[in-house]
């Protein structure tokens, strides 16, 4: 049977940019879109709102998260939601003892970065944004150039929407409108993050609250790290941080490799930790596995391909280092700035010029994410990273 095709023309009034992935930097973008009435659709592939992992806490950061929100009218709405209380960073070493209690905002009130549950913030971005405008289980199978040279999206459903003047990829790490740009790819750090969860129910929970209560806490040895952040309704998730093989955590997890999992981190990870330090491993819950790939430091030098644009994850995918949601959201800013200065009728100048910075931005983006993954995992365990924070490196 032939898959349908669906021709976008000024016509049927099918909007002139396509935006790919309805997270944080595509969300961002559709609003400030919205705002300078500017029609656009968002193609995402989860079925809704709610179906799919929303990820954990975020700290926004003034210059660049918090500037979009503002710039998007959402202040006020993100000003509800934020958590001022866990804008606090600590550093433990295997044994419990701290090296470091921080705090980026100097004790001032609604200054520094607050932190808001991932989920949250899409809702906010979303409540901003006409419901019509997002075209929920959209799995986007490839790009294909189409009609004189515009794009055209093929979908997992068979249909195709062709007639696009811009398709703007904010479709994460492993992202097809990339593809259509740059063949490189995400490469694999040899790093592995085990996510779990403790929950309130959880017999763990009290001693984690009293010894760790807001914010985040790095707990660091060399090659093996725990990561406790606290999050919006009070439970913690965890990151197990281990250098390891790319698969050496299975994508599916049962109760007895759950089980398997927890024999291997005790023993080959974290066999000389306290024992309150193991016990994050012996009882939270809900394991996930969350390899971490960056792109290459020179990958950010693509030629501009008409009709296509990049942006967050999809441009400059990098390590955690707290930047990642915030460069996204900036990168919405920067995009709509240069469309509503070259307009409708000049999208590939607005994309050319807006590559000039994103390029700079991405580049130094990843190279930060590699400097501070090393400083996590590096051999004197706590001080090399509680330096280069009292320098202000970070």
């Amino acid at each position: 049977m032939a898959s349908k095709v669906f021709k976008a023309s000024i016509s049927t009034k099918t909007a002139p940019i396509a935006i790919i992935g309805a997270g944080p930097c595509g969300l961002t973008l559709a609003r400030l879109l919205e705002r300078q009435k500017v029609d656009y659709v968002v193609y995402e592939r989860d079925e809704s709102a709610t179906s799919a992992n929303a990820g954990g806490s975020l700290d926004i950061h003034e210059a660049t998260g918090q500037a979009a929100l503002r710039k998007a009218g959402l202040w006020d709405a993100f000003r509800k939601e934020a958590r001022w209380e866990d804008d606090r960073f600590t550093v433990y070493d295997k044994f419990g003892k701290q090296h470091l209690d921080g705090k980026s905002n100097g004790g001032v009130d609604e200054a520094g970065r607050p932190e808001i549950d991932r989920k949250t913030l899409r809702q906010i971005l979303l409540d901003s944004v006409p419901k019509e405008k997002i075209k929920w289980g959209s799995t986007l199978k490839a790009v294909k150039m189409h009609q004189a040279g515009l794009p055209a999206l093929e979908f997992t459903s068979g249909a195709t929407v062709e007639g696009f003047k811009l398709v703007v990829g904010t479709d994460g790490a492993w992202s097809k409108v990339r593809s259509m740009i740059t063949q490189v790819k995400p490469q694999y750090s040899g790093r592995t993050y085990v996510e779990a969860q403790i929950t309130e129910e959880n017999p763990l929970f009290k001693s984690v609250l009293d010894k760790f209560g807001h914010g985040t806490a790095s707990l660091l040895a060399g090659a093996s790290q725990m990561i406790v952040q606290r999050q919006g309704n009070g439970w913690y998730r965890v990151y197990f941080g281990i250098q390891a093989p790319e698969h050496y955590v299975g994508r599916e997890l049962d109760s007895a490799s759950v089980e398997a999992l927890r024999k291997s981190l005790l023993s080959d990870f974290y066999s000389d930790w306290a024992e309150e330090a193991k016990d994050f491993v012996r009882h939270a819950d809900h394991f996930r596995s969350w390899p971490l790939y960056h792109l290459p430091v020179e990958s950010q030098n693509w030629t501009t391909v008409p009709g296509l644009a990049l942006a967050g994850d999809a441009a400059h995918l990098a390590l955690p280092n707290g930047e990642g949601v915030n460069c996204a959201m900036w990168d919405a800013v920067e995009l709509a700035k240069s469309i509503e200065t070259h307009g409708l009728d000049n999208l590939d100048e607005a994309v050319r010029e807006y590559e000039k910075d994103l390029l700079v931005r991405g580049k130094a983006h990843i190279e930060d994410g590699i400097q501070l993954g090393n400083l996590m995992s590096h051999e004197t365990g706590p001080a090399a990273l509680v330096k280069a924070f009292q320098e202000n490196d970070f």
